[in-house]
């Protein structure tokens, strides 16, 4: 198989709000560093720089790394166990099984070249020096880059210092001799007073600023927004009065990792009441929260929040829903302190959590609409802050029955947005909980039934939906009994039990309508009957169901569920010989679910679109379909359930694939759909065009040289080619001579125009 040819640069990397001043030197050092180690550590006191020297060097190796780089924030991670599934996240490698999260990662990361940044460990050495042994061993491939006030302890890192910004020497000043924590200051002061500028009388004044401020440059930039409301003396002067009250009470004066504090206490002192206030209640957030949060957690305003602003303790971001603010690691953590010096942190803590389980009441109540893509954005941008409010709920033992309520409440999202896994732990840790029997824990054991029953776990959702089942019962619960009896019937379908499945939904939707429910899980009930119509080879009742249900939908807005009815009318054309008809309904419900990261509909419509094009003759496109619907599978339980109702189909296009192909061809077309990333996959599914693919072609071209021309064709230089590959540059010459000699080329710009037409080609 060849090697991985992107076409476009993959990963994530934030942007990043201001320039990078004084690091070119660092950049350079730890890019060489990390062409010769496999994990480096930045280390380095707060606010000195570390998370923006990795975005530079991760930016500029982005061309190294063919399968792409990519950026995690940890900071606001507080359950360690939640770190395997934050970096899952973060890679977009979406798994809703039941497996261990860093087997996820590990498998798959085995085969890629790429490179992992990891910032804000130090509140998680153990578990991030744990999760990155295990990865360095099973990935060959893999390049670490972590920022952390610690290094990590693993054997074979690297440690970078990422040392304050160059000062001049106070006792001996050169006059005209240009120093990084200079520059910064005056770059971060012109943007607030616009005719600021470093000028031969100012600039010994701005050089003891700095030192004061230890050379660190987000102490500096605080420091130089103040200059909006005092000249630079008083700057000056009010740093040293905050020393002296810092400094007080210490042996041998202030460390140099309290300039920082100095420059945050500073900031604090100037700020107003309502701004200190604000200030204080905002740490209590986690990620970034929006103004409507701010209001009624914190008693915020715009304007104090947009003076906070002003001063840079708060970041704006725009977000889906509006504007919104984050507060950066150090500035949290102060205040955080001060909430806590002044009694208000349990209080704000409880107000968080009322707003988030508002949010995800109201994410409930909308989600069966017009409204269900906002909904879907406003929780994944606050998932952060649920995360926290579930913490805060499973912490003690008052607030379990609220843990309960907000796991149970989120089903939508567990189920509907692609995140199952983290749903299904949720429900297993609140479900622990010694709470006894009741409403909120039948919910729970329902919707937990429903994500084990999604994960293939059939023998944990049985259990969950006959507790649920049996309180319904003794307590009178219809809801719950609804509910339980309706999953237990999608159980009983994906375990082949047709009969009992049928008279489980049959009896689920006569409660619904008693009960007078109707929301996307009864929408359901009917599309599921249907696909046990399918199964039993009645067509015509399985058309009648999911034709009324897609007009129910239409009718409401509701678009996830909906989608599936659009599934089972492919199935049901598919079924009739009509490709064109199934093709076009799969497609149309694979654009709907990849609005909601529902890799399970995803992966669904993806198969029958495999079907369809096995049935109308193009067996190779078959073939890399049913590759794509395989990586796919893997993060969502087994392959089409484990059922063999559901598997016949799948069977059926393999066989006829093969026959026309031959197990060579086929193989090949495979493994080049199982090579598409879930991006990638749904856009060949689509007939989009595909941005990463791997190359099946014969080449004249080794393993290495082929490694090389890759990364010609990303613009590297012999010499970083050989600082990349960790050989002599001498060694790299004679690589890309053989390259140009075997290709017949004469210049490296045909070399990256053959990687470039490769990958075209292979894209269809």
């Amino acid at each position: 198989m060849g090697a991985s040819v992107s076409s476009g640069h993959v990963g994530t990397l934030p942007a990043s709000t201001t320039g990078l001043t004084g690091r070119k030197q660092d950049s350079a050092e730890v890019k060489r560093l990390l062409a010769k180690a496999r994990l480096v550590t930045l280390t380095g006191v707060a606010g000195v720089g570390k998370t923006r020297l990795s975005l530079r060097v991760a930016a500029d190796l982005r061309r190294a790394f063919a399968d792409g780089v990519w950026f995690v924030e940890l900071a606001h991670i507080v359950d360690a166990d939640l770190l395997a599934h934050t970096v899952v996240e973060a890679l977009g490698a979406r798994d809703g099984t039941g497996r261990d999260q860093t087997a996820v990662l590990v498998a798959h990361l085995r085969d890629r070249q790429a490179l992992l940044v990891l910032d804000g460990c130090e509140h998680l050495l153990d578990a991030v020096a744990d999760l990155a042994g295990t990865l360095l061993r099973a990935a060959p491939g893999l390049r670490l880059l972590v920022t952390s006030r610690e290094r990590l302890d693993v054997e074979g890192e690297h440690l970078w210092r990422v040392a304050p910004l160059a000062l001049p020497d106070p006792q001996r000043p050169e006059r005209g001799t240009r120093y990084a924590a200079l520059d910064l200051f005056a770059d971060r002061a012109a943007a607030v007073v616009p005719d600021f500028a470093l000028t031969p009388d100012n600039e010994l004044l701005v050089a003891e600023i700095c030192h004061l401020l230890g050379g660190i440059p987000l102490a500096i930039e605080l420091a130089a927004v103040l200059l909006r409301l005092l000249p630079l003396e008083h700057l000056r002067d009010g740093l040293h009065d905050t020393y002296r009250v810092l400094a007080a009470g210490r042996r041998g004066g202030l460390p140099r990792h309290q300039t920082l504090s100095a420059a945050v206490e500073w900031s604090y002192a100037l700020c107003t009441e309502q701004e200190q206030s604000l200030w204080r209640r905002v740490s209590v957030f986690s990620g970034s929260f929006g103004l409507e949060a701010a209001e009624d957690v914190c008693d915020g305003d715009l304007e104090v929040l947009g003076a906070l602003a002003d001063k840079s303790v708060l970041i704006v971001e725009q977000g889906v829903d509006g504007v919104r603010f984050r507060l950066l690691e150090p500035l949290r953590q102060f205040g955080r302190d001060r909430l806590r010096a002044v009694d208000e942190e349990e209080s704000l803590r409880r107000k968080h959590r009322d707003h988030f389980v508002a949010l995800a009441e109201r994410g409930e109540r909308e989600w069966f609409g017009p409204d269900q893509p906002d909904v879907q954005d406003r929780t994944r941008l606050d998932h952060a802050n649920l995360r926290v409010a579930l913490d805060h709920c499973l912490g003690s033992p008052e607030e379990h029955l609220a843990g309960l309520h907000l796991v149970g409440t989120l089903w939508f999202y567990w189920a509907g947005c692609g995140a199952l896994g983290e749903g299904r732990r949720w429900v297993d840790r609140v479900l622990a909980l010694d709470t006894g029997p009741g409403r909120r824990r039948a919910k729970v054991l329902w919707v937990g039934g429903y994500l084990a029953t999604l994960q293939g776990d059939l023998d944990a959702a049985v259990s969950m939906l006959e507790e649920c089942r049996e309180y319904a019962e003794e307590a009178g619960d219809e809801s719950a009994l609804a509910y339980s009896t309706h999953r237990l019937a999608c159980t009983m379908l994906v375990g082949d039990d047709l009969d009992r499945a049928a008279g489980l939904f049959e009896e689920a939707l006569a409660s619904y309508r008693r009960l007078g429910l109707f929301d996307s899980n009864v929408l359901l009930a009917r599309v599921e009957l249907g696909i046990v119509a399918v199964f039993r080879a009645d067509f015509e009742l399985a058309a009648s169901l999911c034709e009324e249900a897609r007009d129910l939908g239409e009718r409401y807005g509701e678009q996830w569920a909906t989608a599936y009815a659009t599934w089972v009318l492919a199935m049901c054309a598919f079924v009739r010989g009509d490709w064109d008809r199934s093709e076009a309904l799969a497609r149309e419900c694979l654009r709907v679910k990849r609005t909601f990261d529902d890799l399970l509909g995803m992966v669904l419509a993806i198969e029958v679109l495999a079907w369809s094009a096995a049935g109308r003759g193009a067996a190779e496109r078959a073939a890399t379909l049913l590759g794509a619907a395989h990586r796919i599978w893997q993060s969502v339980g087994y392959p089409m359930f484990g059922s063999r109702h559901f598997g016949a189909p799948h069977g059926d296009c393999e066989r006829a694939a093969i026959d026309v192909l031959g197990d060579r061809a086929f193989g090949r077309a495979l493994r080049r759909g199982m090579a598409f990333g879930l991006a990638e996959a749904v856009r060949f599914a689509l007939e989009e065009p595909v941005l990463a693919v791997v190359e099946e072609a014969p080449t004249p071209l080794t393993r290495r040289e082929q490694e090389v021309a890759d990364l010609v064709a990303g613009g590297l230089s012999n010499k970083d080619i050989a600082v990349r590959l960790v050989i002599a540059r001498r060694t790299a010459e004679g690589h890309v001579e053989r390259i140009l000699q075997k290709l017949g080329f004469s210049s490296r710009t045909q070399i990256a125009n053959w990687i470039a037409e490769r990958a075209r080609v292979a894209g269809g």
